[in-house]
């Protein structure tokens, strides 16, 4: 199925695997690039030296285009930006929206740059900084998310701008491709399916928890890091939900200690980085710790399978999905149902 999507970064399939931290890593990225959708690899977590190992196996396991997932906002990413140059990796996507003069420095080097928005203006504003595509996240994704659903900011982006544009947020079949299809999309991208799927890294015993979740099980909450945050309910969310802001803050302190030692940032790095993320909210000082160090919650899930311990980010779908297909199974078994859903669309009306 050909697309402005595969055109744009060679791939057999208008599917993506999105960046998720601790979770994209080379062997979920190689796995469905060989299944011929888009896998992008996650950086967040990853030192500089790691997001290169990183890189050389995924090439070891595929010779299909793959992407790296970028922190805008990070410190080093200028030296991230020019890894992925000198590796000659396909696509740079961003969790947030690049500058003007790191979209420049991406294309001059022939990387494809695709940003996510959450909005129609910052989908106008990548768009004219030279974005070549533009994934387009609706409230139903996981993580940080919005509060506008996907059949409602998808065409609104289609029509605002003249790049592919790529639906995230409630996707996991070969219907859902099709109904982005039609609303104008170039393809539709998938954190969650992938995820659950026999070639992530993810411990059994998380996703367990994610397949026996239904729809009514996944919250939104802003007291991991002050942001909108959609993930599983457990018990640590339950007991953020509930903490004081003397309480909060101590956690903020631990889990931001166990961070530095992980990621070797200072705590002014950290802070640092919490500040950033803050996008002008008002944060208090517990909650911009967390934002610098949320990926310490993540990890305690999806690396050490600590449920009672970690954050489960999720999107929606998790409540309808039942299974764990390998990336190949998955991609093909979409593309099938894609085509039989438009095989049985009614013909024509005569005129």
């Amino acid at each position: 199925m050909e697309t402005p999507l595969t055109r744009l970064v060679g791939v057999r399939h208008p599917l993506v695997q999105t960046g998720m931290g601790w979770v994209a890593g080379p062997r979920l990225v190689s796995a469905a690039a060989n299944a011929g959708a888009l896998g992008i690899l996650a950086s967040a977590t990853m030192t500089v030296e790691q997001l290169r190992a990183a890189v050389h196996e995924v090439k070891s396991r595929t010779d299909a285009p793959f992407g790296v997932n970028l922190r805008a906002d990070a410190g080093d990413a200028a030296e991230r930006v020019r890894l992925v140059v000198a590796e000659g990796v396909r696509v740079a996507s961003f969790a947030l929206a690049p500058s003007r003069e790191l979209i420049a420095r991406l294309k001059d080097a022939g990387v494809v740059v695709i940003p996510s928005v959450g909005a129609r203006r910052h989908a106008e504003k990548v768009a004219a900084w030279g974005a070549d595509a533009v994934v387009v996240q609706g409230g139903e994704g996981g993580g940080h998310t919005g509060s506008v659903a996907t059949t409602v900011l998808l065409p609104q982006v289609v029509d605002a701008v003249d790049i592919p544009v790529i639906a995230a947020g409630g996707f996991f079949d070969g219907r859902g491709l099709v109904a982005a299809l039609a609303y104008g999309a170039a393809g539709v991208a998938m954190g969650t399916r992938f995820l659950l799927t026999s070639d992530s890294t993810v411990p059994p015993a998380v996703q367990a928890r994610y397949l026996a979740a239904a729809v009514k099980d996944i919250t939104v909450t802003t007291k991991v890091d002050g942001l909108p945050h959609r993930m599983l309910r457990s018990e640590l969310v339950e007991t953020l939900e509930r903490s004081g802001r003397s309480t909060a803050l101590l956690r903020a302190v631990r889990h931001a200690a166990s961070f530095r030692k992980l990621s070797g940032l200072s705590w002014a790095q950290m802070v640092r980085d919490g500040l950033a993320m803050r996008h002008g909210k008002d944060l208090s000082w517990s909650q911009v710790l967390l934002a610098a160090n949320t990926p310490m919650l993540l990890k305690a899930s999806m690396v050490e399978g600590r449920t009672d311990l970690g954050v489960m980010a999720s999107g929606q779908v998790a409540g309808v999905i039942e299974d764990l297909p390998s990336c190949a199974e998955l991609v093909d078994r979409i593309m099938a149902e894609a085509r039989a859903t438009l095989a049985a669309l009614p013909p024509d009306p005569p005129r």
